[in-house]
């Protein structure tokens, strides 16, 4: 990360600790989707004593103040992204890797079509696998 994680921290209003740089150094680096633990286990590398709940509290308050985005994916797994600018994800099934699609890829068209509703936001998850060296062949 180029820029000062203290003062990213500032810039929204969040005062730093060691416990919020802990979370922030990892969490604002990385381009995983990380979980909750995920988070947890990087957090206690760099700070031992740190909790469970500071770092839920922790990723909470950078959820409110913009900083990273609370995704489900999938049912009953939530990960946190760093990314904050409009991207849609791709999954792969085999390694539960998520990776970011840029939003211009995919289109979606007819969002004015839903009866009743104003869409107010969307993103796209794609699930899929690495084509295999045959699949790669044929699709070359």
């Amino acid at each position: 990360m180029n820029r000062d994680v203290a003062d990213i921290l500032r810039e929204h209003g969040i005062q730093p600790s060691a416990q919020r740089l802990a979370v922030a150094g990892y969490v604002l680096s990385t381009d995983e989707h990380p979980s909750a633990e995920e988070v947890l286990r990087r957090a206690k590398a760099q700070l031992p004593m740190i909790s469970r709940a500071t770092v839920y509290n922790t990723l909470n308050l950078f959820c409110k103040k913009g900083l990273v985005r609370q995704l489900v994916l999938a049912e009953g797994n939530v990960v946190f992204d760093c990314n904050v600018e409009l991207h849609h994800h791709f999954i792969d099934v085999d390694t539960g890797t998520i990776h970011d699609v840029p939003w211009k890829a995919v289109r979606v068209s007819n969002m004015d079509r839903i009866p009743g509703y104003d869409v107010e936001e969307y993103m796209v998850v794609m699930r899929g696998k690495k084509r295999s060296v045959k699949s790669r062949a044929r699709h070359g």
